[in-house]
């Protein structure tokens, strides 16, 4: 699967268990993620390729269920330092403004990929489910191939979220990188509600 979206989705299904105490997040009792869609941005022949993705239900409730299924490929052998540039945006009165790097959220970047997740799945700990069933690794380096996540059901538990992070439409862009070449693109539409 595309490493950025591979990335993601750990970093997603780890973020979503960890306890924060920032004084800058807050409880939401309920976020509605609406209208999610994705589409790759790289060149044509990128090494890291995004193939196949479907989320539902559309809107996605959290917390609750999430069903989700992916599939991608990398050409190349994927190993630290493995850099990832955020851009996130937000719409604001019909125009689409650049969300700034807070907390090492919005549009960040991120030097490592492999050491973050390192940190949050400790090398030697088994990655977290399903990727752990269908035997996807979650640590760097990943081999160059073929990835496929069948579909699989995901619980999403109550979450945190940054007080600046509000209700509206936002856009993201992942650029995967090394040695100063980019890997891969994805691109990433959705509509937010909190309570």
């Amino acid at each position: 699967m595309d490493k950025v979206v591979f990335l993601t989705l750990c970093l997603v299904l780890v973020l979503t268990q960890v306890n924060y105490s920032s004084s800058s997040l807050r409880r939401v009792s309920k976020v509605q993620v609406m209208g999610f869609d994705w589409k790759n941005c790289g060149q044509p022949d990128a090494p890291a390729v995004l193939k196949t993705l479907t989320v539902s239900p559309d809107p996605i409730s959290i917390p609750g269920e999430l069903t989700a299924s992916a599939s991608g490929s990398t050409s190349v052998e994927l190993a630290a330092p493995l850099s990832v540039n955020v851009t996130l945006e937000k719409e604001v009165a019909g125009f689409w403004v650049k969300v700034p790097c807070l907390e090492e959220v919005g549009s960040c970047h991120y030097k490592d990929a492999c050491d973050i997740l390192s940190q949050l799945i400790p090398p030697g700990q088994d990655c977290p489910e399903p990727l752990h069933t269908y035997g996807l690794p979650c640590h760097c380096p990943f081999k160059a191939g073929s990835y496929s996540l069948p579909q699989s059901d995901f619980t999403l538990p109550t979450m945190d979220l940054p007080y600046w992070l509000s209700n509206g439409n936002y856009r993201m862009q992942g650029v995967l990188g090394a040695e100063g070449k980019e890997l891969g693109c994805l691109k990433l539409s959705l509509s937010l509600h909190s309570d």
